[in-house]
């Protein structure tokens, strides 16, 4: 056996091992607190809430559990298992050019990995959403989403690999460091375009209407010295009864979007109180911090592909035979996720900070009790679990555990 197939296999079941042992601490902790609310909560979150909320957590948590199954059985399948040997033999049949064959090859991979993910998708939407009421999405809906992802995938994704295989094939040693330039650029580019050309492909944006709302959040922009193109809602109930608020976009093409539901559940002090939360991340320059780190990884990742491509043990190491420029990044984005998953709980923590600082911005800028009032509301209304396990937390989780959130907030009042 090769010895980067031994490597690669050991990296699969001990990352698997972990996820697994952490899903199991997840589930044990939410069952043995599933009946009783915290302190912290009784008064807020009822206890047929707090149960809804566990079942929930563990429901979702069993589909991952399966999803990480299937997730392993693919990507043995394309590797070891030579499905991409399989695929790259069809391509080559048709002598086309190597770009146009790359091309072929990566996109099909990808394309078959999300088809054969596709019953999970489903599952998740139509038993387990529906289940516990937050599903308000229909088959048809559910079509057209998977249609026009599939085909922003193949118009837009499509040529960007293919530059990025021209690259490969022609700007010589030092060609990781143009691609890494070219994809830098084109995540700024879809950063700006996204709120304008994308996002209204799915879902509706209309101008906030509630003047009094308007108008306060107007002056919270003001005071923050934030600008944005316009305040919308957003038609999220079309698809899900979660709410959410969020601003996209970068320069001039900032937008502060907030889901109808959102809207529907909180009142106007509560969604300033949100609204300054998310402005935190702005002023604390969040999102800069996560695109510079982002693409230093990213940067150390082609890096790290340029030395691969050029070495026959990382392709037999994997089960493919053929050498080429697309199968060298086709394996690279498959098999990184296995060794990289060992940076998530430094990830995570990273962003929980974050989060820790855009609410120390909000309790600032408005009265902390709202956002308290608010994060109450979105946890119940969400389902959201009040008693993970700290490990797992620590692992997995982007936000800080629900009860100390609160607890750091309430320290500021």
């Amino acid at each position: 056996m090769n010895t980067f197939t031994s490597l690669f296999l050991a990296a699969l079941a001990v990352s698997s091992g972990i996820e697994y042992w952490l899903a199991r601490r997840q589930a044990n902790h939410v069952r043995l607190h599933r009946d009783r609310v915290p302190d912290a909560f009784r008064d807020s979150v009822s206890l047929e809430e707090h149960r809804k909320a566990a079942d929930y957590t563990l429901a979702k948590g069993n589909l991952d559990d399966v999803g990480r199954i299937v997730g392993i059985a693919i990507l043995l399948g394309f590797t070891l298992g030579g499905g991409i040997d399989a695929i790259a033999a069809f391509w080559n049949g048709f002598g086309l050019a190597p770009i146009a064959t790359g091309v072929g090859v990566v996109l099909t991979t990808l394309l078959a990995s999300q088809l054969l993910e596709l019953p999970l998708r489903v599952y998740q939407t139509f038993w387990v959403e529906e289940r516990f009421g937050f599903n308000r999405t229909t088959p048809r809906q559910f079509m057209i989403d998977l249609g026009l992802q599939t085909a922003l995938s193949v118009v837009i994704g499509g040529p960007l690999l293919a530059l990025i295989l021209w690259v490969m094939d022609s700007a010589g040693t030092h060609w990781w460091i143009i691609a890494w330039a070219i994809l830098m650029a084109f995540s700024i580019l879809m950063s700006w375009a996204f709120p304008t050309f994308i996002a209204p492909l799915f879902n509706k944006f209309t101008p906030l209407a509630d003047v009094t709302l308007k108008t306060r959040i107007e002056a919270l922009l003001e005071r923050c010295g934030f600008h944005s193109k316009g305040i919308f809602v957003m038609d999220g109930s079309k698809r899900s009864g979660h709410g959410n608020a969020y601003f996209t976009g970068i320069g001039n093409n900032k937008r502060i979007v907030f889901f109808d539901t959102l809207v529907d559940s909180l009142n106007h002090d509560e969604i300033e109180a949100v609204l300054a939360h998310e402005l935190g991340h702005f002023k604390r320059r969040h999102v800069l911090k996560m695109l510079a780190g982002t693409s230093l990884v990213t940067l150390a990742g082609f890096g790290l592909l340029g030395w691969l491509s050029g070495e026959a043990w990382f392709y037999q190491g994997l089960g493919v035979s053929e050498q080429s420029n697309a199968i060298a990044l086709l394996l690279f984005m498959l098999v990184s996720p296995v060794f990289s998953v060992f940076l998530q709980p430094l990830m995570a923590y990273v962003q929980r900070r974050y989060e820790f600082e855009a609410d120390d911005f909000a309790a600032s800028h408005t009265r902390t009790r709202y956002l308290i009032n608010a994060l109450v509301k979105l946890y119940r209304e969400n389902a959201s679990t009040l008693t993970p396990d700290p490990l797992y937390a620590a692992f997995h989780y982007s936000h800080p555990p629900a009860a100390i959130r609160i607890d750091h907030l309430t320290a500021k009042i």
